[in-house]
């Protein structure tokens, strides 16, 4: 019901400890969760962390693998999709990161790697619209997230929701896809709200 893209960034900055762990199942309050197979929904997620938060888990358990700089962890998510780390060389520093890959695909971890580099190597900061809205569903708490159920059109049912507040109208919620540019520059903290589109720059 969610599609994802087959690599997509899902947090702007380098995500503290609770926000990795916060992150690593994102997904968690999905329709049908023990149902699904949820190897769409994971592989390909990606985001930053620090050199602590790398070198705490691998010391959690032995690696399922070890290549160069990056890891692979032993528990997988779902199906065939495990976290893989990645210590990568970007503009001269050491960078941390984050991905879930499908080891079913041979290629999954070294397209990761690749995109990650390409994506961090731009020039300017950018972010595209849907970094913007993959950020919000990352950062806002459960209680203000979820799916949309049987109260909405058969179209929209299972697709993500998020809590806007309407002023004197109070509370509303909204399909995550479905949010105008203004609604997503109220939910962005204010130092990622004019970050220009790729397209732009």
């Amino acid at each position: 019901m969610i599609p994802s893209p087959a690599i997509a960034k899902v947090f702007q900055g380098v995500a503290s400890r609770q926000q990795m762990f916060r992150m690593f199942n994102r997904h968690a309050q999905r329709p049908n969760r023990w149902d699904d197979n949820a190897t769409a929904l994971y592989a390909g997620e990606w985001f930053e962390i620090g050199e602590t938060e790398h070198d705490y888990m691998f010391d959690i358990l032995p690696p399922l693998w070890i290549r160069g700089s990056m890891f692979a962890m032993r528990e997988f998510m779902t199906g065939s999709v495990t976290s893989v780390f990645f210590a990568l060389r970007i503009d001269a520093a050491i960078r941390y990161f984050h991905g879930y890959c499908d080891l079913s695909d041979k290629t999954s971890v070294e397209t990761m790697r690749v995109a990650i580099i390409e994506r961090e190597s731009r020039p300017i900061r950018t972010m595209t619209r849907q970094e913007r809205l993959e950020h919000i569903w990352s950062t806002t708490a459960d209680d203000y997230r979820g799916y949309a159920g049987d109260r909405w059109p058969v179209a929209a049912r299972g697709k993500r929701t998020v809590v806007l507040y309407g002023g004197n109208e109070g509370t509303f919620l909204k399909l995550l896809d479905e949010l105008a540019d203004e609604e997503i520059a109220s939910k962005l903290p204010v130092h990622l709200r004019h970050l220009s589109s790729p397209i732009a720059a």
